[in-house]
């Protein structure tokens, strides 16, 4: 089968995609810095699949280094690029990390993919791009609208970037899918998602809050024109997301792409509130919360959630799991990590 690339691939959902890919027959190498992610995930990858990737840790900013990596592996025929910063809040904060990062690795890779006979690419983007969209569920044919934060704009640059580059690339082929928001764990639950430090999303710091790591979550904003004054988003489980990346990556490998470039919302097409993940997380864990309302974050958006029928009519792809479902896997997997 053929070689995939999957950089960040030890990551949440790298690690998830990485386990897709391989029960589909694919040998995979994963490249990944540690930055955020740990090398047992490995483990959790052999202990699902019964196969080990190849792992190279490699921090993608070192250009000669990502050079050797393509010389090495010149027969990859897909590139699944997942490494990046991921945080809003961060990002706002520290926006100089998140452009060398998040831009400056994704230069270095295009320009070898270059090099290559022919070449899949698929792009880990987000439905920031589309900052507060004029109208919902949002389309791939929404605007783009100027970025709410550093993290966002590195998208919407990075999506730029891609396709200008395939215009004068006849080798290469690209897919950007803009995820809403992966939450989860695998149900084994050998991989899940886990942050270092203190959690920058929604879910694992409401697992992490639960399990007495942290002592309350803070619901940013409770005045939102929304049914619960709460932020809405699409929340979707990370292994449905995963199995979408190996759909995408198969239509570019059998050209049955479009254009040399496209695009794909993933999301379930349902929003929910930060009440409404509460509430689900309580119901499937049989667990109080212990949450308070405080004043609202920079750059946060009001209501995000994706009109999915291009992924499903043009993919054949379509979410399978549930809020619920996702609550669940969170909460076993923070279980499991903590011991308990």
């Amino acid at each position: 089968m053929d070689k995939i690339l999957v950089t960040g691939g030890l990551g949440f959902i790298g690690s998830h995609t990485v386990v897709e890919l391989q029960n589909e027959g694919y040998e995979v190498i994963i490249i990944d810095d540690l930055s955020n992610s740990s090398e047992k995930v490995l483990d959790g990858i052999v202990a699902i699949t019964g196969k080990k990737p190849v792992f190279e840790k490699l921090d993608l900013k070192e250009k000669d280094k990502v050079e050797a990596f393509f010389a090495k592996h010149s027969d990859v025929k897909g590139v699944i690029h997942f490494a990046a910063s991921k945080a809003v809040g961060e990002s706002v904060s520290e926006p100089l990390k998140y452009y060398e990062n998040n831009i400056g690795t994704l230069v270095y890779i295009l320009k070898e993919l270059r090099k290559l006979p022919s070449v899949g690419f698929i792009f880990s983007s987000s439905c920031t791009v589309y900052g507060q969209a004029d109208e919902l569920p949002i389309t791939e044919n929404a605007p783009v609208k100027q970025a709410e934060s550093p993290y966002g704009n590195t998208k919407q640059i990075g999506e730029e970037i891609i396709k200008d580059t395939c215009k004068v690339s006849p080798n290469l082929k690209a897919i950007a899918l803009r995820y809403f928001n992966p939450i989860g764990a695998h149900e084994s639950v050998e991989i899940g998602e886990l942050p270092i430090g203190v959690p920058q999303n929604l879910v694992p710091f409401i697992t992490q809050t639960a399990i007495g790591l942290r002592d309350e979550l803070s619901v940013f904003g409770e005045d939102y024109p929304t049914p619960d004054g709460t932020c809405i988003r699409d929340y979707i489980h990370v292994v449905d997301l995963a199995k979408a990346h190996v759909i995408a990556l198969k239509r570019l490998l059998e050209n049955k792409n479009k254009s040399s470039y496209e695009t794909f919302n993933l999301g379930t097409g349902t929003g929910s509130s930060v009440l409404d993940v509460i509430k689900s997380f309580e119901k499937v864990s049989g667990e109080k919360l212990k949450y308070k309302i405080v004043g609202r974050r920079e750059g946060d958006i009001i209501s995000a959630y994706a009109d999915t029928n291009k992924a499903n009519n043009e993919l054949g792809w379509k979410t399978q799991l549930s809020l619920d479902d996702a609550m669940r896997s969170a909460w076993k997997w923070e279980c499991k990590v903590r011991g308990k």
